[in-house]
């Protein structure tokens, strides 16, 4: 069996998962990233997207909105803002989350650029839905 890392993924309203890992592809805000045993310690910032673990079992998908993530030799600790099951999740769940993150964009002053790649990268996230 291949070696495997403890991936944890929290939200405000539950833990959506807590497993054995072989592999953790993250939408980090800096870039797309995947940690696998023995990687390297790092803590990144999340962008929308798709967290895709690899198990023994197989894969399982869950769509994030934005929070971070806390990457060690032996563990993935997400802690999302939103989270959903990506079995689950329809573009009308992120409706919401879209209308607020157009209107930050709109009155943003100091990091409009910041509030802007955020509803883009949402954009993205919701047209890949389809």
């Amino acid at each position: 069996m291949a070696e495997t890392m403890q991936f944890d993924l929290v939200s405000p309203e539950r833990s959506l998962a807590s497993l054995a890992a072989t592999e953790v592809q993250i939408p980090g805000a800096d870039g797309d990233m995947t940690a696998m045993p023995g990687h390297s310690p790092v803590i990144t910032s999340l962008r929308p997207g798709v967290v895709r673990i690899k198990t023994a079992e197989g894969e399982k998908d869950f769509v994030v909105t934005s929070g971070f993530a806390e990457i060690t030799a032996t563990s993935v600790s997400v802690i999302a803002e939103r989270a959903h099951p990506g079995t689950e999740v329809t573009k009308a769940d992120l409706e919401d989350v879209l209308t607020e993150a157009r209107a930050k964009a709109e009155a943003a002053v100091e990091d409009k650029d910041g509030a802007e790649k955020f509803v883009a990268d949402l954009v993205a996230l919701m047209d890949a839905m389809d």
